[in-house]
């Protein structure tokens, strides 16, 4: 018998801006591959903040509706004009511009990596957008080094166990915030030195005196003032998220007197030049880490794609820990 050939798939659209409710599975065209772009059948997409962002921003609409989701795993189905790595068949894992919760997504050949080996394509999926995003702050940017002090906050989210295990593998000591002592005590058994519960205790109180080099950076706000009292001399800061709040009051004479470096980005925006540079990097630095053990991704819960709203709300209430996936296909 002739395998089915696929002209629409399921995919979960944004239908307007609002709450989980909002996220609704529909039958949408499948895409198709353009040069230089790989079409997959996707098989897991990973959930991240971003997503959340997607549906609840004043600039939902302005381009048309939109597929949430950055990061896939799964089999290539297709692949267009001028690819030369990858053949229909292969598996992937990838950071895609988008368009994640959905049965297929096309993507930038570049920006697909394969799947380390020994983990299952659910276990790939919660790898992309975590280790792209680590990588890129705290490697490329911060520049971490063996034996300096790093901190991160929301370490037991998947930036920040991705952060706490790759930081702990390149030989830097390790410190960290969670929200709940028992979050706490689980990030000290991924590798952070030191981790506390910031509503309960004076997080710079805690770490006042260790000096620290680098922080990776998802709280902003009130936070602003106590990282920077926190950071050593021509110690370097990287902002990724402000979820307490975008304006910050900063001591400018503080930072000139001790060379203090103080930056941030957005990797979503970037283009697939910049995001196949990363890949490759990671997949030179990151994926022996994998092989080695000193990394792994941590699972919370696997769930439908249609259940994608209850995958965001739980996302949203903060309790979970690692990753939330959404399964796609059978």
């Amino acid at each position: 018998m002739a395998e089915k050939i696929f002209t629409s798939m399921k995919a979960i659209l944004i239908t307007k801006k609002g709450g989980p409710e909002v996220l609704e599975l529909r039958d949408l065209e499948k895409p198709v591959a353009g040069p230089g772009e790989v079409l997959i059948r996707v098989r897991a997409a990973g959930l991240n903040r971003s997503d959340i962002y997607s549906r609840m921003s004043a600039a939902y609409g302005q381009t048309g509706p939109e597929i949430p989701g950055l990061e896939v795993s799964g089999v290539i189905e297709s692949c267009g004009p001028g690819v030369t790595r990858w053949s229909p068949g292969d598996a992937v894992c990838a950071l895609v511009n988008g368009g994640g919760y959905a049965e297929y997504v096309t993507v930038p050949a570049g920006q697909c990596l394969p799947p380390p080996e020994g983990l299952s394509l659910e276990e790939a999926a919660a790898l992309p957008e975590t280790v792209f995003t680590v990588w890129s702050n705290v490697f490329r940017t911060a520049r971490l080094q063996e034996g300096e002090n790093f901190l991160v906050h929301g370490g037991s989210s998947g930036i920040g166990v991705t952060a706490i295990q790759m930081a702990a593998a390149w030989g830097a000591a390790v410190y960290t915030t969670a929200g709940t002592d028992e979050k706490c005590r689980w990030c000290e058994t991924l590798g952070a030195k030191k981790a506390v519960n910031y509503k309960t205790r004076d997080f710079e109180k805690e770490l006042q005196g260790v000096g620290i080099d680098v922080i990776l950076d998802i709280t902003g706000g009130d936070f602003t003032e106590k990282n920077c009292r926190l950071l050593r001399e021509e110690g370097r800061m990287v902002y990724i998220n402000s979820m307490r709040g975008k304006n910050a009051v900063i001591n400018i004479r503080d930072i000139m007197e001790r060379r203090l470096v103080l930056t941030g980005s957005m990797l979503k925006p970037r283009d697939s030049v910049y995001k196949a540079a990363l890949a490759a990097e990671v997949e030179k630095n990151v994926w022996p880490m994998i092989a080695r053990g000193a990394l792994k991704p941590v699972i919370y819960k696997i769930l439908p794609l249609a259940a994608a709203a209850e995958a965001q709300k739980i996302m949203e209430d903060s309790m979970h820990f690692g990753k939330i996936i959404l399964r796609v296909g059978d």
